[in-house]
Formats: structure tokens, C-alpha cells, sequence
């Protein structure tokens, strides 16, 4: 596809989202006098809000993989290290909200800004986000962002406080994205829907490795007890070339029927065609998980996670394979703003894929125990 089509598909989408109708209506009669401004949040300076993570780890692996130090829990993100106290994440964020013109920064340092950047280590590998907003007041919340943002695909996200699970599934570390370099707009259309379309470089990189585009398309639903999110990206994605498009599907279900109990639902599939010379292959992966979180009281939680995935060719986790994955997490929040996880997971394969002491593919599972604590602050929490 080339890029004059990727246009044509934006202008037609920005176009069709500002002709969404229900125009809010001015007041019958004067507004009263405005009461005055409440203080700002604790964590906020004039129009800047401020918010912050710090979260560290301990984790033992069953396999004891490897020499202190590796990366020995294979298949997790960010919670790689076993068998010693790590730092996974000390993050720092500044934002304000678009009114017209916002903007978000993110960034930090630890093992999480280091696996998000790996395939693009350079000057901006402590960045995870840098946009700036652009909200026009009458444009019936239409919105544009341009820069580096994370990706819209998956259940899960970068900073652990906001998951149920302190690990995160293999859907999120080998199924999609971590973050996109480019431009989105995203339109509320009536009250339910959310439509978005995003052009970027492509999957987890600053610069280009090709001269073609990603394209990534939102559709979300929302009701009072249900969400429904639905991504989908198609592209270029291959280094050096635009032959061969990846593609990947992904949708989430989540479900808050009530105070004490939410659930969600992932499904994703991808396919990565590689084109050599007159022949060509086309590598697929494609998994599904379910969690659901017991709120037991106000300080203690339960999560269990089950997932599986399927690794048509190894283009994901580098093995032709089928895995399983079971996680049960115990929460305690102590006070607003610090908790501590403790997490049994247990991932298995068809295949021997799991380093053994200092054997690689000497077994086809793999056990894990860890405790972590995670403290943030900020006006938002």
C-alpha cells in the first residue's frame, strides 16, 4: 500500500469523525456566578500535573537459569531477573490536559525502560512517552497527538500499579507493541463509541527502518459494565524493505459488574509475511488470556490469569511452539499510593524451551515466586 493511499485512509477518517453530530447546547439562561477554584492537587504546579513510580522486585525462579544477573525468567516483561532484588522501574511524568494544546512527558529509568528500547537503543531510551495534544473546543472531543505514545493493542500496561498482575502475559511481551512514533486522532461518536486512526514509523521505533507506514485503526465501546477494544495495525515492518506486511488484530473485553469483581478477556493474532527474493513466508502468532480481580476489601485483592498462546513459525519467542500460563496474584495495598504483590506463575510448552541451570532447552516448564513492592504518587491515582 503505498503512502498516498495511508493518507487517503487518514483524511478520510478525520474527516468522517468531525462530522459526528450532538453539538453540546448553550444555557437556556446565564450561567450563575462560577464558585471559586478548589486547590490544586497535591501533586501539581500551576497547569502542570506531576506523577511518579518507583518499583522494585524479588523473584525466584524454581529453574535457577543461568549465572546472577541474566535475564533467566524466560518469556516475562519487565520482571526478568531471577533470584536476586531488582529494580524494574523509577519513572517520573509531567502532562497537562489539552485545553487546546496539552502534552504528556514520561520517562525513567530501570530493566523496563531497557527491554522497551531494545530494538531501538539510542539518545531517547529513557523516554516512554513525549506528545503533544491538540483539542480543538468545539471540535466535539476530537483530539490529535503527535510524537512517541504507547500503543492502544493489549489489556496490560507499562507500569505495574495499573495491572492486576505484577508479571505481565505473554499476549503483552510477545504479541504486540510497546509504543509507536507518529501521529493519532481519536473522536468520540455519540456516547459509546470512540473511534481513532493512527499513522506511525511502526512497531517500537524512533526512527524508520523501512520508508513505509503502519496504519493503526481504534474502534472502542463502552457501556456502564462492559468496554470492548479493538485495534488493528497493518504495515511495512521489516528492516530495509517494504515488501511484506505484519498485521495484527487485537481486541479486549472487560467486564465490572460490580465493586468486588472485574474481569477481562484478550484476544490477539498477528502474521508477519517475510518476502526472500521469489519466495516468501508468513510466520503467525496468536493467544488468548483471562483474569479475573477479587476485591476481597479495600487493602486485599486476588488475581488469577490464565493464558494460551500459539507460535506458528517462532517469530515471536524465537521457537515454533505452543504455551500455557497460569498466574495467581495476592494484593495488599497498605495505604493510597503503596501495595505489595505477592505472585505464583507458572508457564509451560510443547516444547523444551526453558533454561535449566545453565542448560538452555532443558525443560518445558518453567515455576516462579516473587514479591514486589510498588509506591507512585501523583494528582491521578
Amino acid at each position: 500500500m503505498s503512502i498516498i493511499r495511508y493518507s487517503a485512509i487518514c483524511l478520510f477518517a478525520a474527516g468522517l469523525s468531525l462530522y459526528a453530530q450532538n453539538d453540546p447546547q448553550a444555557p437556556a439562561t446565564p450561567a450563575p456566578a462560577a464558585p471559586a477554584a478548589p486547590a490544586p492537587p497535591v501533586w501539581s504546579v500551576g497547569p502542570i500535573d506531576f506523577s511518579g513510580l518507583v518499583d522494585g522486585y524479588y523473584d525466584l525462579n524454581f529453574n535457577h537459569p543461568g549465572p546472577a544477573g541474566a535475564d533467566g525468567n524466560q518469556l516475562y516483561n519487565f520482571d526478568t531477573k531471577p533470584n536476586q532484588f531488582s529494580l524494574n522501574m523509577l519513572k517520573f511524568s509531567l502532562s497537562h490536559t489539552a485545553d487546546p494544546v496539552g502534552f504528556q512527558v514520561d520517562f525513567g529509568f530501570g530493566h523496563a525502560f531497557e527491554i522497551i528500547h531494545g530494538a531501538d537503543a539510542s539518545a531517547t531510551e529513557h523516554i516512554e512517552q513525549a506528545f503533544v495534544s491538540w483539542k480543538p473546543p468545539k471540535a466535539k472531543g476530537f483530539q490529535l497527538d503527535f510524537g512517541q505514545f504507547v500503543t492502544s493493542a493489549g489489556a496490560e500496561v507499562i507500569e505495574s500499579n495499573a495491572n492486576w498482575n505484577y508479571s505481565r502475559s505473554i499476549l503483552f511481551a510477545w504479541a504486540v507493541p510497546y509504543y509507536h512514533f507518529g501521529a493519532r486522532i481519536t473522536q468520540p461518536i455519540g456516547s459509546h463509541f470512540t473511534g481513532g486512526v493512527q499513522i506511525v514509523n511502526g512497531w517500537n521505533n524512533m526512527v524508520d527502518n523501512n520508508s513505509g507506514k503502519t496504519i493503526g485503526l481504534i474502534g472502542n465501546i463502552t457501556s456502564k459494565k462492559v468496554t470492548w477494544s479493538n485495534n488493528y495495525y497493518t504495515g511495512p515492518e521489516n528492516a530495509g524493505t517494504n515488501s511484506g506486511f505484519r498485521n495484527l488484530y487485537d481486541t479486549t473485553l472487560l467486564f465490572t459488574p460490580s465493586d468486588k469483581f472485574n474481569a477481562y478477556v484478550n484476544f490477539d493474532y498477528g502474521q508477519n509475511k517475510i518476502v526472500t527474493g521469489k519466495t516468501s513466508t508468513t510466520p503467525s502468532w496468536k493467544g488468548i488470556a483471562f483474569a479475573g480481580k477479587f476485591q476481597m476489601n479495600d487493602k486485599n485483592a486476588l488475581t488469577p490469569r490464565y493464558e494460551w498462546f500459539k507460535d506458528d513459525g517462532g517469530f515471536s519467542t524465537g521457537t515454533s511452539q505452543t504455551l500455557q500460563e497460569f498466574t495467581l496474584t495476592y494484593e495488599y495495598k497498605w495505604v493510597e499510593g503503596l501495595l505489595t504483590r505477592i505472585e505464583y506463575r507458572r508457564d509451560w510448552s510443547d516444547q523444551k524451551f526453558f533454561e535449566r541451570g545453565l542448560t538452555p532447552n532443558a525443560s518445558k516448564n518453567q515455576n516462579t515466586l516473587a514479591i514486589a513492592f510498588v509506591a507512585f504518587f501523583g494528582p491521578k491515582r
